[in-house]
């Protein structure tokens, strides 16, 4: 069935158009003719299905929290003691590979940051963008205990920040040596 047909795949299509809208020209520029065009659809349809703009940032987030999700739980598969082709290497080494390779991807990084941000100037978005800083915070719960795991999960969002601001490169080893030094303590 095609989207026009389809509410539910217009919807998708919609809450996909928003996510590369936003990635382009961040969340501030966006709005719902830039996002029509994208999708194809009439102007008419945004405000149909997402009658604000807050309505259609919100759909595109929730998009990216499905995303967010799918990698925590690619995360806590890979930090399951002896996973993937990382060996027995402990948690802090993981991690930092981990982060690394997360904003290698400068685009999808890039546009999880707009969107993170746009959640920190409106309450409505803000339980979605909470489901990676809760996700990491509970990932990281049961092997280092409560106050490590804040600290952590704040060290890796200050690094992954960092990186994508910056475009440089995340330095593993230096992460992994934090890591390890707030897990320790």
């Amino acid at each position: 069935m095609s989207a026009r047909r389809d509410p539910e795949g217009r919807k998708r299509a919609l809450a996909q158009a928003v996510v590369e809208v936003v990635a382009e020209v961040g969340v501030g520029r966006t709005t719902h003719r830039m996002v029509a065009s994208r999708a194809g659809v009439p102007l008419g349809a945004t405000t149909y299905y997402f009658p604000t703009l807050g309505d259609l940032i919100a759909a595109g987030l929730a998009l990216v929290s499905e995303s967010v999700a799918c990698e925590l739980e690619q995360w806590r598969e890979a930090l399951e003691p002896g996973a993937g082709d990382l060996g027995a290497g402990d948690l802090a080494e993981r991690l930092s590979l981990m982060v690394a390779e997360y904003v290698a991807d400068q685009p999808k990084a890039l546009l999880e940051y707009e969107l993170y941000l746009a959640a920190a100037r409106s309450p409505a978005l803000r339980p979605l963008a909470r489901a990676w800083l809760d996700g990491v915070h509970e990932l990281l719960l049961p092997a280092v205990g409560e106050a490590p795991a804040r600290a952590i999960s704040a060290l890796l969002d200050g690094a992954m920040l960092q990186s994508v601001v910056t475009g440089d490169p995340i330095d593993s080893s230096a992460l992994a040596a934090a890591v390890r030094s707030l897990a320790d303590r």
